[in-house]
């Protein structure tokens, strides 16, 4: 007997195939109906025997096209309606938008065959793409997902590309930037000037010349300009770097295949999926002896980012010069990258020699995501190109809410029932231009989803950029209410402790926002109530509240964020609170020596009086001191430089530990929005730890011994934390669970001692999954009917 299923399926179905999959599959199992994008997905109707459609229903998700992603399969049985034949219907438009925006994805097999076959008709063209592969996201500019809403609406196909885009058989059948040489985007060399100097192929043979005479090359990539020069030639890297203004943070490499990437580091199974897949991340990787890589790629780092080609522009440069090359964004240090051309003529005109761009606009900045593989799963270390703006699933629906990040690693977030829109990776707002980025993000997430969020949820942190924006856009005068037209009224605000947002986003991530848990929330800053700079945290909650179990012992910052830039100044504190300040000042150890007589009296007295220096719970600037004391670089040019080094100096195989006891402390004053209060607060005495440091410096052993014994005693700690806390679902989160060496050793403690430890998988450990956790807050406390306006406590520290 005859039926008929009404399917409404959310996910990423728009752009991938995902309608014509539907066509031929009813086609095959001769199903009537239709199917359609919708402004909430893709819907789909099918008539015919129950079988058939229950047949339907199981194949749906077995064999659908390997970029579609469906979060929800909505069904219903309806009576038959005597329909004959299946069709693909317009998209339909006019409701509330919760369609996801689709990711830009990596060169697809068919694709890249078709550029590299001289009998094809887009034989050498750069922008071949079907619905496999090619820009998304980059391209959207309003849902649903067809060309009239891409930055592709102004090239006309021809004949043969109209033909291909209507045809629900061809794997380019409603492809949206679907073009050929005949009709589609052309690709241009110029000089920084401006000036035309090559078209076409004869565009490609010039940058790949100068590439190969070590000069440096914008490339318009997916989602922006990247800086391109010689992987392996010292004189080009070091240009590079000085132009840029970027002196030791790691640049990642592009290389031509897998086969090339494993010439230049040790690849597992994992890594080398995560390097072919359509996403096409930098996978963070350790460096074979011998690698034919220059050394300033990562200066005393023995791991490189390598990233395998994301368009058939870079293919095709490749198969030009088939040498590794750097591929770093386009922009100077904290600022966005660039993405329209006469801003790249303008911004990198200094850096670049050459400019490889082209005509197709692109409607935003997406730059490349970053994994490494920790604990035996892929981790995101930055979330953007080929997994940003796709949703996380919340346990329920919950309000329209907006999600504004911190300040550093800044993403943002919008809530749609019951998918959060992670926003591509925006980056520090330490530069006019980096927050304008942050803005236009902010509105663009808005616009394309016509949202009116219910409420903003922002960091507590006063000083932030992404908290004063929250104040200006929840205001009744001026606000988002306003500027949508709805009359002036003012907007719940929710102000989130950093670190409990780093509790719920993990607990968010994996549907467990309801779930008590443990969250060891390990970091560098984040603005405490007590008006300390909070960082080495044990927090027992979930996204409705949090109780501060435990913390660091509290130290001095002297000098604030100068002590951030100079991990030295953090040993200083750290000996004058254990040893004096007359030891402190008699001392001839390494770390103290750079110090002048005049600046170890400043520092004494800036310890000794707190002027210009906070106290702090921070593990992350914890790292920071022991790595000063064991003889690394005293000042650091990037955030996590002294805790890299630390981590990549450990000796793997050292099983010795330093004592780190869990001890009593008096509870501080003030509690932050969602904290419940707490008559005592343990507290992580690291003064054993450092007098024991210290023994063996004096002893003579290696940095790789202490640096290790050190890590080994975080993981002990963390089994000292988890026992007392007697929960069993342990929560791994912070900036400092970017350390793999760290995140191993703690989880392998945990599971030795019975307990669960959950580690980040979608989102970053670090400030770039905090928006989610910020929603996961917000709406808790909106469904307990407050808000969580940042309490008046003295105090802004950064």
């Amino acid at each position: 007997m005859d039926a008929r299923l009404r399917l409404t399926i959310q996910g990423a179905v728009q752009g991938v195939g995902f309608r014509p999959f539907v066509f031929r599959l009813a086609e095959e199992l001769e199903l009537a109906g239709w199917v359609r994008n919708g402004t909430r997905g893709v819907e789909i109707e099918l008539e015919g025997p129950r079988a058939r459609l229950e047949a339907f229903l199981a194949r749906l998700p077995e064999e659908k096209p390997p970029p579609a992603l469906l979060l929800e399969v909505a069904s219903e049985w309806l009576p038959p309606a005597g329909e004959r034949g299946f069709r693909i219907e317009a998209s339909r438009e006019g409701e509330t938008k919760s369609a996801v925006m689709l990711p830009d994805l990596a060169t697809c097999a068919a694709c890249r065959a078709e550029i590299f076959d001289p009998g094809d008709r887009r034989h050498g063209y750069p922008f071949t793409n079907c619905t496999l592969c090619g820009p998304r996201f980059s391209i959207l500019t309003a849902l649903p997902y067809d060309r009239p809403h891409t930055t592709m609406r102004g090239f006309v196909m021809c004949p043969a590309c109209r033909s291909e885009y209507g045809d629900p058989r061809d794997r380019r059948f409603h492809a949206q930037p679907n073009a050929c040489p005949d009709c589609g985007p052309r690709l241009a060399l110029r000089a920084p000037s401006g000036e035309v100097l090559a078209r076409a192929a004869a565009a490609l043979a010039g940058a790949a010349a100068a590439l190969a005479a070590g000069e440096i090359v914008a490339l318009k990539g997916l989602g922006g300009y990247q800086l391109l020069c010689d992987a392996r030639d010292e004189a080009a890297v070091a240009r590079l770097r000085a132009r840029k203004r970027r002196p030791a943070k790691p640049l990642a490499v592009m290389v031509r295949d897998l086969e090339s990437a494993r010439a230049l580091a040790e690849i597992g199974p994992l890594e080398a999926e995560l390097l072919a897949s359509p996403q096409a991340p930098i996978v963070l990787l350790r460096r074979r002896e011998g690698a034919a890589l220059a050394a300033g790629l990562a200066p005393g780092n023995p791991t490189v980012g390598l990233m395998l080609p994301t368009t058939p522009l870079h293919h095709l440069l490749f198969a030009a010069l088939p040498i590794p090359l750097v591929a770093t964004s386009g922009n100077l240090s904290d600022e966005p990258i660039a993405i329209d051309d006469a801003e790249a003529l303008a911004r990198l005109g200094r850096i670049a020699d050459l400019f490889l761009a082209h005509d197709r606009p692109l409607a935003r900045h997406v730059d490349d995501s970053v994994c490494q593989v920790v604990a035996g799963a892929p981790r995101l270390v930055r979330r953007a190109r080929g997994y940003a703006p796709l949703p996380l699933l919340l346990a329920r629906p919950v309000p329209t809410l907006l999600a504004t990040g911190a300040h550093q690693k800044v993403t943002v977030a919008l809530s749609v029932g019951r998918q959060v829109f992670l926003s591509q990776h925006i980056g520090d707002l330490e530069t006019p231009e980096a927050e304008g980025a942050f803005a236009r993000v902010i509105l663009d997430f808005l616009r394309i989803y016509e949202a009116v969020p219910a409420g903003i949820a922002h960091d507590l942190h006063p000083g932030y950029t992404t908290t004063r924006w929250a104040e200006l856009a929840a205001a009744a005068e001026g606000g988002l209410l306003a500027r949508a037209g709805h009359p002036p009224a003012e907007l719940p605000r929710f102000g989130v402790q950093h670190h409990h947002a780093h509790l719920a986003a993990a607990l968010a991530e994996h549907g467990l926002d309801g779930r008590e848990a443990l969250g060891l929330t390990w970091d560098g800053t984040g603005w405490g109530p007590d008006g300390t700079v909070w960082g080495g945290e044990a927090l027992a909650g979930n996204a409705a509240g949090f109780t501060r179990l435990a913390r660091l012992r509290p130290f001095r910052l002297p000098g604030s964020e100068a002590a951030v830039r100079e991990p030295r100044r953090v040993a200083f504190a750290l000996l004058t609170d254990l040893l004096g300040p007359e030891a402190v000042a008699a001392s001839d150890l390494p770390a103290l020596a750079t110090f002048t007589e005049a600046e170890r009296h400043l520092l004494a007295r800036l310890v000794a009086t707190g002027l210009h220096a906070p106290w702090t719970s921070s593990l992350g600037r914890l790292f920071d001191a022991v790595a000063a004391l064991v003889g690394l670089p005293g000042r650091v040019s990037f955030e996590g430089e002294a805790a890299i080094a630390l981590e990549q100096l450990a000796d793997p195989h050292e099983t010795g530990s330093y004592p780190l006891p869990l001890v009593s402390a008096p509870a501080p004053a003030g509690l932050a929005p969602g904290q419940r209060s707490r008559p005592e607060l343990l507290e992580l005495d690291w003064r054993p730890l450092l007098a024991a440091l210290l023994a063996d410096l004096a002893r003579g052993r290696p940095g790789a011994t202490i640096a290790a014994r050190f890590h080994n005693a975080m993981a002990d700690a963390a089994l000292s934390l988890a026992r007392t806390a007697d929960l069993e679902l342990i929560v791994l989160t912070g900036g400092c669970f970017q350390n793999r060496l760290l995140t191993e050793r703690v989880a392998e403690r945990l599971r030795a001692g019975g307990f669960t430890p959950l580690l980040h998988r979608q989102v970053p450990a670090n400030d770039g999954g905090l928006a989610l956790g910020q929603v996961a807050v917000a709406a808790a406390r909106l469904a307990a009917g407050t808000t969580g306006e940042p309490p008046d406590v003295p105090g802004s520290p950064r």
